[in-house]
């Protein structure tokens, strides 16, 4: 790509509309009181030997002994245990250490049997999963953390470093080594997870935006995957159909308008980052942004629109067999699916300008809290976890419950994917990846949810007859603070 100019910029040509395709507990007992006669009288025995009283002092005299004797060494084991104060991770007198991990994808009975393999290894340490729920992660990881009372071990996003630099433990060379880390993962992973000089945290998978596309509509208009933006473009007007009062019924590209847009803050990254948008000089980088709205919202602006806000969610209208073209991630697979078994579609790696290949990357590592009292037995579960075989395990066990698991994120195992394109689409954008903050579905409420709100507010007011210029100015003057904030 030529740096010297924008490429995606306000003269790039709208689409036209070219309509082809139609497509009680019980009370206690009460204690029985004995009645003594009256007129009984009491036998006393004489102990043999000696006078009564003087046994009984004898008696009394042993029972203070115990008395003291038992006191004191109550009173010694407490002082002992103010010293010595219990692990709340270990075990007693055994040297037991229990691990907490927390995770966000992986059901617990994908983990267990690798889990179990590591705790047969290392008899001294069990490791307890437990499966996150994605909302209000970040603030519960946050303040369980801050408590004390948080994960030895916890999934984050790419993207979250700035936010938890100050509770991620670096990584020792005996967990993964530098050398060991630049030939395994993908340059991408190297640049996220790797800060001054030191490795933050480990994947277990990579993912990177890209294209579905419904291959029945494709098929009905003669249409073959598109490689550049001008086939896209080409291929979302031949597929939009209008009705006679020009409402969507059948859209060509699920792009242009922001609230129904599923994975909005992504696609319009894709943009910036193959238009060379630079964030730490955001004023050298106006013009290249400003390209980017433009080129973005002139899918749903004016008669040409492929795509309007009365539709659909775009994953939903894709699901349903009325969208042509959705950006996407490995997850959606899932969902669209679940939704329409029977749909038809095939996952293609996203539209390039000419003479380059560039895609983004939005994926979860596995990092060490920095707060763990038991950093050294997390760091051996870390470079478990880490094992080339592990990945291979994690993969089959979640292959078992859906047609393929999370795509591998060590460079090795790439191919092994060859034999499913879909799933493979995922890894060969890789090597060329990019990550960026504007991405959505992290529920952080912090770094990436700030920034993709002023993004929001900017794609919105373009549609609404806003200029690209002053929602160029309101954009910068948002994100600036908040990129600040974060030390970015």
């Amino acid at each position: 790509m030529n740096n010297d100019q924008p490429v995606f910029n306000s003269n790039q040509p709208q689409p036209l509309s070219q309509p082809q395709v139609q497509v009680q507990q019980a009370n206690p007992p009460i204690a029985q009181v004995p009645v003594i006669n009256q007129q009984q009288k009491p036998i006393i025995s004489q102990p043999v030997g000696g006078s009564g009283k003087g046994s009984k002092f004898k008696k009394i005299f042993k029972i203070l002994i115990v008395l003291l004797v038992t006191f004191g060494f109550i009173g010694l084991m407490m002082f002992a245990l103010s010293i010595f104060p219990k692990n709340s991770s270990s075990t007693a007198g055994n040297g037991q250490v229990k691990l907490t991990y927390w995770g966000l994808l992986e059901d617990p009975s994908v983990m267990q049997g690798i889990i179990s393999d590591f705790e047969k290894q290392n008899p001294k340490i069990t490791v307890e999963y437990s499966k996150q729920d994605i909302n209000q992660y970040k603030q519960r990881l946050d303040a369980r953390i801050a408590a004390g009372t948080g994960p030895d071990i916890f999934r984050f996003h790419n993207t979250w470093y700035p936010m938890l630099s100050k509770i991620l433990l670096p990584l020792p060379n005996d967990t993964i080594s530098k050398e060991e880390f630049a030939r395994n993962y993908y340059p991408v992973v190297q640049k996220d997870l790797i800060k001054n000089g030191a490795i933050y945290g480990i994947p277990l998978e990579i993912d990177t935006l890209s294209l579905f596309i419904n291959t029945a509509l494709f098929q009905t208009a003669g249409l073959s995957r598109p490689v550049t933006w001008n086939d896209f473009i080409n291929a979302a007007r031949v597929m939009t159909v209008k009705d006679e009062n020009k409402k969507i019924k059948t859209a060509g590209a699920g792009i242009g308008t922001y609230d129904n847009v599923t994975h909005a803050p992504d696609i319009l990254s894709l943009l910036f980052l193959q238009n060379g948008v630079d964030f730490k000089n955001i004023t050298a980088s106006s013009d290249r942004i400003q390209g980017a709205f433009n080129f973005y919202t002139s899918f749903a602006k004016d008669e040409s629109a492929v795509w309007d806000n009365t539709l659909d969610p775009t994953i939903l209208a894709f699901s349903k067999g009325n969208l042509g073209m959705f950006f996407g991630y490995s997850w959606d697979f899932y969902t669209i699916k679940q939704f329409n078994p029977n749909l038809n579609f095939q996952i293609v790696p996203v539209p390039q300008l000419p003479n380059q290949n560039v895609t983004l990357a939005s994926y979860w590592a596995e990092g060490v809290s920095a707060r763990s009292k038991n950093q050294k037995e997390a760091l051996l579960f870390m470079k478990y976890l880490a094992r080339k075989d592990i990945a291979q395990r994690l993969y089959a066990e979640e292959s078992k419950t859906r047609l393929f698991g999370e795509p591998y994120a060590r460079i090795d195992l790439a191919d092994n994917l060859k034999d499913n394109p879909n799933a493979y689409t995922f890894v060969s954008q890789a090597p060329d990846a990019q990550s960026s903050f504007f991405v959505d579905s992290t529920n952080d409420s912090g770094l990436n949810q700030q920034l993709n709100t002023y993004l929001g507010q900017a794609i919105n007011s373009i549609l609404n007859n806003g200029s690209v210029e002053s929602e160029f100015d309101n954009f910068s003057k948002g994100i600036l603070p908040v990129l600040g904030q974060y030390g970015e």
